[in-house]
């Protein structure tokens, strides 16, 4: 079974990037805790995962790569908050990919209704594999679902305070 071990970071203030990121639109066609189905446009290329309910930083996970025509046209199948009239996507963001010490860092610069939001995330071999943190990776938020993308849709950042 394919599974992503994954750790979630919230980037400290004053972080800049290095190198060009890639703009990434997504929105879900399922968002219930046992299965998240996304549909995201990552530069030119379309993408379908699914991913299973979380088990600490584990869970489940299937990607695959799709004509981007049809990730454009299932992105306006995507589950939409009642209260909103924002347009598709539902999360826009640019990922940056940062290498440290053996390791890629995402970061995601979040805009739209998330702008403000920037995480970082890395993708692990093991649960207990050891790694070193960059001296812009503040607090850990690995296990806050306020920070999952699915859950970004119903409650944006911008209305956190």
């Amino acid at each position: 079974m394919a599974a992503e071990i994954e750790r979630k970071f919230l980037v400290k203030e004053g972080w800049r990037p290095q190198a060009n990121g890639v703009r990434i639109a997504q929105g879900y066609l399922s968002t219930v805790p046992e299965r998240t189905v996304r549909v995201r446009i990552k530069g030119e290329k379309g993408y379908l995962t699914v991913k299973g309910r979380n088990a600490g930083i584990r869970r489940a996970e299937y990607e695959y790569e799709i004509p981007l025509a049809d990730a454009e046209a299932m992105l306006a199948l995507c589950e939409q908050p009642a209260r909103s009239l924002l347009p598709e996507p539902l999360i826009e963001k640019r990922r940056y990919l940062v290498p440290y010490e053996g390791y890629t860092w995402e970061v995601d610069v979040f805009a739209g209704a998330n702008e403000g939001l920037v995480v970082a995330e890395i993708e692990l071999p093991a649960e207990d594999a050891a790694f070193a943190k960059p001296d812009w990776v503040g607090a850990e938020v690995s296990g806050d679902a306020r920070y999952y993308n699915a859950s970004l849709i119903r409650h944006p950042y911008r209305d956190w305070k």
